[in-house]
């Protein structure tokens, strides 16, 4: 059983007798107090998606819930729902864009390594690899010698997500993308 510094995003977690994926951690320091961080946690009930917002003292144990992970890949939108196929025996997996509203902005057809969170058979949230490949679609001109400062310029992807990247950076340009902090990592390999 895990304490609650040790928790990560889309982990899914038994509280109060119900199972919660966690979505956001937001991790504090009081002043004046001896001891450890809090981590206030928004977690989001998997059978009913309420949401709650809970804090926890950073030793405090939290039980993970049962789930499995399933490798996918992204297969199309069914109005608000977006369609994920197992790789292995083609099972649809469908989640609500409100749902995966973060990933959907790291995510395209050609995306790698996704795998889908299921508790009790039902998909709850999507695990995305550490980084990943995108197009930049829209970006100011490059800047020749623009690798010598360390400036940067906002890029729109093709996914419609927004990352500062070097000013010798171009539109059509691939970049690798770190998933957690939505930050520009480098050019992808060619």
């Amino acid at each position: 059983m895990p304490k609650a510094s040790d928790i990560k995003k889309n982990t899914a977690v038994e509280y109060n007798n119900n199972v919660y994926i966690i979505r956001d951690i937001e991790r504090s320091v009081p002043q004046g107090r001896a001891g450890g961080s809090l981590y206030r946690m928004r977690m989001y009930d998997v059978v009913s998606g309420s949401k709650i917002d809970q804090t926890f003292k950073d030793n405090e144990m939290l039980p993970l819930a049962d789930l499995i992970r399933r490798n996918v890949m992204f297969s199309y939108i069914d109005g608000e729902q977006y369609v994920f196929m197992d790789n292995e025996d083609y099972t649809p997996y469908n989640l609500d864009k409100d749902s995966i509203a973060d990933e959907i902005l790291l995510i395209n057809e050609d995306t790698q390594g996704i795998q889908v969170v299921l508790v009790d058979g039902a998909p709850v949230a999507l695990e995305l690899p550490s980084s990943v490949e995108l197009e930049i679609a829209e970006t100011s001109p490059s800047i020749k010698g623009g690798s010598a400062t360390a400036r940067t310029k906002p890029a729109v992807l093709s996914t419609g997500l927004t990352v500062q990247v070097p000013e010798h950076i171009s539109t059509g340009d691939k970049i690798k993308v770190n998933t957690a902090e939505h930050k520009f990592m480098g050019r992808a390999d060619k």
